[in-house]
């Protein structure tokens, strides 16, 4: 599964569950390193990197992961496993 495909998947997750979603559509101006998602429920709110099973994070994307859970903000990579296992429907619905 690609990544985009994975966004997909999650972004349905989001909108079934009625929590609010963010992605930069085109990052090439935006600094680098910001995950992929920013995701925000009644009840928390959560950035999450999306790779495909053999993705590696960027020295950008590692940084902005430790200041992230440094400041108290749910940092996490999601691959395809995670939605197969149900690990990312677990973590939407903790925050819905």
């Amino acid at each position: 599964m690609k990544e985009a495909a994975l966004q997909a998947a999650v972004a349905q997750m989001c909108d079934l569950y009625g929590i609010a979603w963010y992605h930069t559509h085109d990052s090439r101006r935006s600094p680098a390193g910001w995950p992929d998602l920013a995701l925000c429920g009644a009840h928390g709110f959560i950035t999450r990197e999306l790779k495909n099973e053999h993705g590696k994070l960027t020295p950008e994307q590692e940084r902005w992961g430790w200041m992230l859970r440094q400041s108290g903000i749910s940092w996490e990579v999601w691959r395809p496993a995670d939605l197969r296992s149900g690990r990312i429907q677990r973590e939407l619905s903790a925050i819905k």
